[in-house]
């Protein structure tokens, strides 16, 4: 079975504008850009513009996956509950004859624009080139493997898979997260500090024989 991919807050926050908007809620990331694209012009559309490369988990009850409701005072009975205004296959609090709801699973119940999962907890590393001298900082994903982590790094050396990756010496699983390697997270005391660099766990690269690129 093929992992999911993780996200980083920040990856998903880069896809904020009309022609490419992702969200993320209740863990997972959504590309929702053809859905933007099906409805183009519908002001419907206003409430998740807005809420481009955001989280937007707290529109919805977490036992139900489904969008919180509350009841209506003018009516008595329980409706979506959307503060941001009615969006796209809420229906309308009265009924109306240009109301259409053959538009099948509402947009958020729709796994097609699934694409990852949200990272619970992202943290810094520092990966050291030993033959160039090199060094990136990265923020990855807490549930990564470092085969993954590696993919990442493959933007800044087309030839990291050529490397043997250590910690303190000790060469790493790659199919093990960073905490399975025992790499321990940075202080938290010094997160946010001038000297973050430091205090964030190193990971260095040591050259094998081949040029193997991926």
């Amino acid at each position: 079975m093929r992992r999911p991919k993780y996200f980083t807050p920040k990856e998903v926050s880069v896809h904020n504008t009309l022609k490419d908007i992702w969200v993320s809620y209740l863990g997972k990331v959504y590309d929702l850009t053809p859905l933007l694209e099906e409805y183009k012009g519908d002001v419907l559309l206003k409430p998740i513009a807005e809420c481009a490369g955001k989280d937007i988990s707290h529109w919805f009850d977490p036992k139900t996956k489904d969008i919180l409701t509350h009841v209506d005072p003018l009516t008595g009975c329980i409706k979506y509950y959307t503060p941001r205004g009615r969006f796209l296959h809420i229906p309308p609090p009265c009924p109306r004859t240009d109301w259409a709801n053959d538009f099948g699973k509402p947009w958020w119940k729709d796994n097609r624009y699934e694409v990852g999962l949200l990272s619970a907890k992202t943290r810094w590393i520092r990966i050291i080139n030993t033959l160039t001298s090199q060094e990136q900082r990265l923020e990855v994903c807490s549930e990564e493997t470092l085969d993954e982590i590696l993919q990442r790094y493959l933007l800044y050396n087309s030839h990291a898979a050529s490397y043997t990756w250590k910690h303190n010496g000790v060469n790493l699983d790659m199919s093990k997260t960073l905490s399975e390697n025992g790499i321990p997270e940075e202080d938290e005391f010094y997160c946010g500090s001038p000297d973050c660099d430091l205090f964030s766990p190193s990971i260095c690269l040591y050259f094998n024989d081949d040029l193997t690129e991926l």
